[in-house]
């Protein structure tokens, strides 16, 4: 009976966001005839209310997906449980080692477009982080584990200081796949537009796979999947539109302008010297 209370209610939502997209998308296509980079448009909308549309979806069915994934079959199968295990190690702290690497790696190398997919990329994971840790802190959500027959416990404010046990929505591993994903993704389209096209799947695909493996850890229910999808895709989106729109702003002075060299410590060991713009 809730099941299909929850179902009816995510259509209704589905239908009212689809129809506040299609009322909102020509009043914001007005604004596109500003001659500047727009920092929000309609084409995030669109994205932000597709996610909305899965989450709330998903909802009804996270008691199912989660017992399926507890399966004794699947929690067995050597394979699943290896590439679970990949895929969330890359998507976090893979992904922050990637992009200091690759930061590191455009500055030694004069790569400045590698410098500046490093720089942006990590920085969208950290802007991702702190709106996931808020968001887990005021949502209160338990994660699976602590009673998988229940995945409408929560409680405003219980991720505060909780042990993690209480911190399940959104995912945070899932944050951190999607703002590489979306980052990497906005970057690349920049130099090479047709590059969509194939970079968009690879990395969205393995953002959704780390996703999964959360859910096969138990760690987190589908919708918290969804939501953590959502935050983090826009998180990179957002944040490499904010620093192409703002040239020469503080943090790409700071960074992109420093120079990074390999030198010497005082005692004679090798060190990364790094000489900042202020």
């Amino acid at each position: 009976m809730l099941g299909s209370q929850l179902t009816k209610r995510a259509r209704q939502l589905g239908a009212a966001l689809l129809f506040s997209l299609a009322v909102g998308e020509p009043l914001l296509a007005q604004v596109d005839t500003v001659p500047r980079i727009r920092q929000f448009t309609w084409r995030d909308l669109a994205i932000i209310e597709a996610f909305a549309i899965m989450a709330v979806a998903a909802a009804p069915l996270d008691r199912r997906m989660a017992l399926r994934l507890q399966d004794s079959t699947a929690q067995r199968n050597r394979l699943i449980r290896r590439t679970a295990t990949f895929v969330r190690t890359v998507a976090d702290p893979g992904s922050v080692l990637i992009g200091v690497g690759m930061y590191t790696y455009g500055k030694l190398r004069k790569n400045e477009r590698a410098a500046d997919l490093g720089l942006h990329g990590t920085e969208a994971l950290a802007v991702g982080e702190v709106i996931g840790v808020v968001l887990k802190g005021v949502i209160g959500r338990a994660r699976p584990y602590v009673n998988i027959d229940n995945p409408h416990d929560y409680q405003l404010f219980r991720g505060f200081g909780s042990n993690g046990a209480y911190r399940s929505m959104p995912s945070g591993h899932t944050i951190a796949a999607f703002a590489a994903a979306s980052a990497v993704t906005s970057e690349t389209s920049r130099w090479w537009p047709s590059s969509v096209w194939y970079i968009a799947p690879v990395m969205y695909g393995g953002a959704a796979a780390a996703g999964v493996s959360r859910m096969y850890s138990n760690a987190h229910w589908a919708s918290d999947v969804a939501t953590g999808a959502a935050v983090g895709t826009m998180a990179g989106i957002m944040v490499v539109r904010w620093h192409h729109s703002h040239p020469g702003n503080v943090t790409d002075r700071f960074f992109l302008g420093a120079s990074l060299r390999e030198g010497f410590t005082s005692g004679g060991r090798a060190a990364l010297q790094f000489s900042p713009i202020f």
